[in-house]
């Protein structure tokens, strides 16, 4: 499937009819997160754009992720953030905070700004997921009060979900829990 200009998804994304559901719910969801947050149109606009990028190239195939993304490790899951953020800059896109977030989405992130840690949650976050749906929800409703507690929280189920998978942990993975846990002497 490709893109379409009714959606925000680019005209080169290649995406199951799945995949296009669950984009569109993490749409949904940083669309009600803006609204509730009351931010300004243009970074409305930022995020929505990153949202519609972030999984642009989940469903590609191998060549296209080692075309866009040829020094990225790890499996198609890891390999598809960079692969979409990298052709999303060739296409036109400046904005460093929408390529970081775009490139860093399933890993993590220390140095983004809203839109990556906006979008690191709402895709983790959004409806469709079947796994614990009552925490995820009441995460959900409470990341307009409280982004920051919330992105702990969900930084924190990833990464444990992580250890448990036996896979090394990815050094900005790392780094990204480093720059949102708080410092043992603040609580």
């Amino acid at each position: 499937m490709t893109g379409s200009a009714e959606s925000g998804l680019p005209s080169w994304a290649e995406i199951s009819p799945e995949r296009l559901a669950h984009i569109g719910r993490v749409a949904a969801l940083a669309t009600a997160w803006a609204e509730r947050m009351r931010v300004s149109g243009a970074e409305r606009g930022r995020w929505l754009r990153a949202v519609w990028l972030h999984d642009a190239f989940r469903d590609a195939a191998p060549p296209t992720l080692d075309r866009w993304a040829p020094l990225a490790e790890g499996p198609p899951a890891l390999r598809h953030g960079p692969a979409a953020a990298a052709r999303a800059e060739a296409d036109g896109e400046t904005d460093r905070g929408i390529l970081d977030a775009v490139r860093f989405h399933s890993i993590g992130h220390a140095g983004w700004d809203m839109v990556g840690r906006m979008l690191y949650c709402a895709d983790y976050l959004e409806p469709g997921r079947e796994f614990r749906p009552e925490w995820r929800a009441e995460l959900a409703e409470r990341f307009p009060d409280d982004s920051p507690a919330v992105l702990r929280a969900v930084a924190g189920d990833r990464l444990t979900h992580l250890i448990g998978s036996g896979w090394p942990i990815p050094e900005p993975t790392v780094r990204f829990w480093n720059s949102v846990v708080e410092p043992s002497g603040s609580r």
